[in-house]
């Protein structure tokens, strides 16, 4: 597949997404978005691949925000529609996807960038970074599920205060208050999330696909879906192979 705002890289088990649109600090158009949901498509399907990385190119942003331009004369329908298909089309596909998605932010992170950050299910950042959501300064808020995925990552006080005044976070403030996992170098922040990642992929896929799926419903009756999933797995072929390999004391072949 063809892509024109993307690049994909492999590295093992492991494949790097980088937007990669460096002139308008990697902002999110329209085409990009469809670009970025059609490769994790593409990954999700393809069995040589464990876990996904997303980054942005160069060392000034990951992704400076949504291209204004192109939805600034929307109207309300125009605009739900905007929003809707965004979260179907990318930011609830990362998050529901089969495999680990981890974002390495590399420098600015503003509002449609720091959803894209906040969909994946891990965050590392460069101590360059910069954090936030920007959309009240527009008279909008945020629309690609900032206010919902914020909260439950930091809080609903520092979600509030982050939302409303609009202002931009370091990137140890973002650790502090737990918004991202680990802050780095910009020379180390892509090394350590492939190391992370690479990690990751030697574990079971079936069970990480559970693990997922479990996690997110933690808000609705996640219990039970994790006995479910509990369950389930006693009768796949990875929980198998875990289990004789620890009782062979040999590392398992997933």
């Amino acid at each position: 597949m063809n892509f024109q705002n993307i690049l994909i890289e492999k590295q093992g088990k492991v494949s790097i997404i980088t937007i990669n649109r460096t002139e308008s600090l990697n902002a999110l158009n329209g085409s990009t978005i469809k670009e970025l949901g059609s490769a994790l498509d593409l990954l999700e399907n393809d069995s040589d691949c464990r876990v996904i990385i997303i980054t942005g190119s160069g060392q000034k942003s990951f992704v400076a925000g949504a291209d204004i331009k192109e939805f600034s004369d929307f109207g309300q329908h125009e605009a739900e529609e905007l929003a809707r298909n965004g979260q179907n089309i990318l930011f609830d596909k990362i998050e529901n996807l089969k495999k680990p998605v981890i974002a390495a932010v590399n420098g600015f992170a503003l509002g449609g960038g720091l959803e894209l950050a906040m969909a994946c299910h891990i965050r590392y950042a460069s101590e360059n970074a910069k954090l936030g959501l920007p959309e009240v300064t527009l008279g909008l808020i945020p629309g690609y599920g900032g206010t919902q995925r914020l909260p439950k990552l930091v809080g609903k006080g520092l979600a509030n205060e982050i939302i409303f005044s609009a202002k931009m976070i370091s990137a140890e403030r973002a650790k502090e208050i737990r918004l991202v996992n680990e802050v780095f170098s910009i020379e180390e922040l892509l090394p350590k999330t492939i190391e992370l990642a690479t990690i990751i992929s030697r574990n079971s896929p079936q069970g990480i696909t559970k693990a997922i799926a479990a996690v997110n419903a933690s808000d609705n009756n996640g219990f039970e879906l994790e006995i479910k999933s509990f369950g389930e797995l006693f009768d796949m072929n990875d929980k198998k192979e875990g289990v004789s390999a620890f009782l062979e004391k040999r590392k398992p072949n997933f």
